[in-house]
């Protein structure tokens, strides 16, 4: 079994092809500049083609059939999604609306959504959210010291994000301590482009740099 993992930007496209069971990393790549003046690659769904061709000139697949499933990393879940959700229509819909709270990402992320379902509507996608594993963040620790009125009207309030590579720290570090993560509090270091930080008690986060 052939699953592809899709990160969408607004101007590009990261993506792993990886086999099932053995878990073997077989392909991966990057588009950029997606949508830029002088770019061959006009918008995400152009992208997604080109992706595809290029697996099957390379012979890394022989046909489409081969894939029969897809992840797509989506950076804002909102208060609505908690853990990961087999993309439908409705899940559509509703990362649509929590564009407005994530107006780079959310559209970019969709894009890479719809350009999968065009060439692959029959199998299974799965929207995986940056936000879900900081969902069990306590109203205190996620609530800003303004009028809660904001939070109420605008939903302002702390999200935290780069929650699946906190969440896969976590449970490495229980692995290399080689102790049960339910009996662990750890800080746990996203660095990258974006960084964060955050504190997880028991495999659950309870607080995170990010807003």
């Amino acid at each position: 079994m052939k699953i592809l993992v899709i990160n969408g930007g607004s101007s590009s496209i990261k993506y792993k092809l990886y086999e099932f069971p053995q878990k073997r990393l077989i392909a991966k790549g990057i588009i950029e500049r997606i949508g830029e003046k002088e770019s061959p690659i006009k918008n995400h769904s152009q992208a997604i083609s080109e992706l595809i061709s290029k697996l099957v000139q390379e012979k890394i697949i022989d046909n489409l059939g081969e894939i029969s499933a897809i992840g797509h990393r989506v950076v804002h879940g909102g208060e609505t999604f908690r853990r990961p959700r087999i993309i439908d229509k409705e899940v559509m819909r509703k990362i649509k609306n929590c564009a407005r709270m994530a107006p780079l990402h959310n559209p970019a992320n969709l894009a890479g959504i719809i350009g999968c379902r065009k060439f692959f509507p029959t199998i299974p996608q799965v929207a995986v959210f940056d936000t879900a594993f900081h969902q069990s963040i306590p109203e205190y620790a996620y609530m800003y010291a303004i009028a809660p009125a904001y939070y109420k009207k605008y939903k302002i309030r702390k999200y935290g994000f780069h929650g699946t590579s906190h969440q896969f720290v976590a449970k490495s570090a229980a692995k290399l301590l080689n102790k049960p993560l339910n009996k662990l509090k750890l800080i746990t270091c996203h660095l990258g482009n974006g960084c964060s930080i955050t504190a997880v008690d028991k495999g659950k986060s309870i607080d995170t740099s990010m807003g």
